[in-house]
């Protein structure tokens, strides 16, 4: 009989690794398990971030990424200065280009305001502007000063240094196939073998709805890809951005527009548009799987979503396809940049959860059944707050599970 472990993560994303380090942290007799389907941690959403620490501005007050995001900024700084990683506080602006985007920039103000954002300044003018960044366009800004850069994959490679120094059991090249309950324990059958747990914990990230529905859980949305394309600086024109420049965002659409960004591993990106992708691991155009394009055809939630987004969705296809398209988005922020100033650079993939009635879920969701707990939409900030999620995650957990009395904890949680 194999061993049964009093917990399984499956995902070995920065959320799923900051999970596990959660739970050793508060269960340090327990024993731990964490499935990953790629031969290596963050391969996926994780690896292809853009590393930007976020300050919570954006999120409607009072909402979990709201409370998460501004808690988990401040622990994710206070986490890389205690590793010594990579971090640089550069600060954000955010510019409007235009008259019709200052009352959206108004209410972000106000926002980061009742989030409790540090250090927030309106930035009244096009001087103002150009005071923290000199060749930025702008007729009204607000600055954001506690905006910080990481890199998240060296951040999740530390959570598993030391979840593996705690004792957890990391499995690579192990794609869930099939999961299944039976007397107070969790059977997972995966490519790397079968595996037994008494509760399960889904960090699946892009295949987070399809692991739990696995596990018997009825879900009223489904995961979306949602592809980012970048472009970069050329090395000559890195200097005609400090820090972050980003615009106004649409408010009825959950991603910020193209904007610029600077990696603390050097450079700057440019975007990222987002559009539909036909594959949930799909980081080129040219990325295709039948199963996820026929799972996104047949969805009502698609068609639905299509019907009220669907002049964005052409905007974001336009400059997908489009280089001079892209160019004069990104000049109304940077004014002097030239179609050769940028280069391909590199893509990530967005796990964006849409409901039956084809919204796009803005918040955190999290989903229990019976022995699991399914962390089912954390799009961006969850590189942020991933050490808040795991707070968030594991409350509920201890709830459901107390690892000391395995004999009494058949269905605390299900619902």
């Amino acid at each position: 009989m194999a061993e049964t472990f009093d917990f399984a993560i499956i995902g070995a994303g920065i959320v799923g690794l900051a999970v596990a380090r959660e739970v050793l942290s508060r269960c340090p007799d327990c024993t731990l398990l964490i499935l990953e389907k790629e031969k290596a941690i963050a391969c996926h959403q994780t690896g292809h971030n853009s590393g930007v620490i976020h300050s919570g501005i954006y999120y409607q007050p009072g909402s979990l990424k709201a409370r998460l995001c501004v808690a988990g900024s401040a622990a994710m700084i206070d986490f890389v200065k205690l590793h010594g990683l990579p971090y640089e506080q550069c600060g954000k602006v955010i510019a409007a280009t235009e008259p019709a985007e200052i009352p959206a920039l108004e209410e972000l103000c106000r926002r980061g305001s009742a989030n409790g954002v540090p250090g927030l300044r309106w930035l009244p003018d096009a001087s103002a502007i150009r005071e923290i960044e000199p060749h930025a366009g702008g007729i009204r800004g607000i600055h954001v000063p506690s905006t910080a850069i990481t890199d998240f994959r060296k951040v999740a490679e530390q959570y598993a240094r030391l979840v593996a120094g705690m004792g957890a059991a990391l499995h690579f090249n192990a794609q869930v196939n099939r999961i299944t309950r039976r007397q107070n324990e969790t059977i997972v059958i995966s490519k790397a073998g079968e595996f037994r747990a008494r509760y399960l914990i889904n960090c699946a990230g892009l295949q987070s709805d399809r692991v739990a529905r696995m596990s018997g859980a009825t879900l009223d949305m489904a995961i979306l890809p949602f592809r980012g394309e970048y472009y970069e600086l050329r090395p000559e024109k890195h200097h005609l951005v400090r820090g972050l420049i980003y615009p106004v965002p649409d408010p009825s659409f959950p991603f910020l527009g193209v904007h610029f960004t600077r990696r603390v591993t050097g450079g700057v990106e440019a975007g990222p548009n987002a559009v539909l992708a036909l594959k949930r691991e799909g980081y080129t155009r040219s990325a295709f799987s039948w199963k996820d394009c026929a799972s996104i055809l047949s969805s009502s939630r698609f068609w639905k979503m299509g019907s009220r987004y669907w002049r964005a969705g052409v905007g974001e296809l336009h400059r997908s396809w489009s280089k001079a398209a892209f160019t004069r988005s990104l000049q109304k922020l940077l004014p002097e940049l030239q179609r050769e100033d940028l280069r391909p650079g590199g893509a990530g993939v967005r796990a964006q959860a849409i409901d039956n009635e084809g919204k796009l879920v803005d918040d955190f969701r999290f989903v229990h059944t019976e022995g699991a707990t399914h962390v089912c939409n954390v799009p961006s900030p969850a590189a942020t707050a991933s050490l808040q999620i795991a707070v968030v995650v594991v409350d509920a957990v201890l709830k459901c599970f107390n690892p000391g009395k395995r004999d009494s904890n058949a269905a605390r949680c299900a619902r």
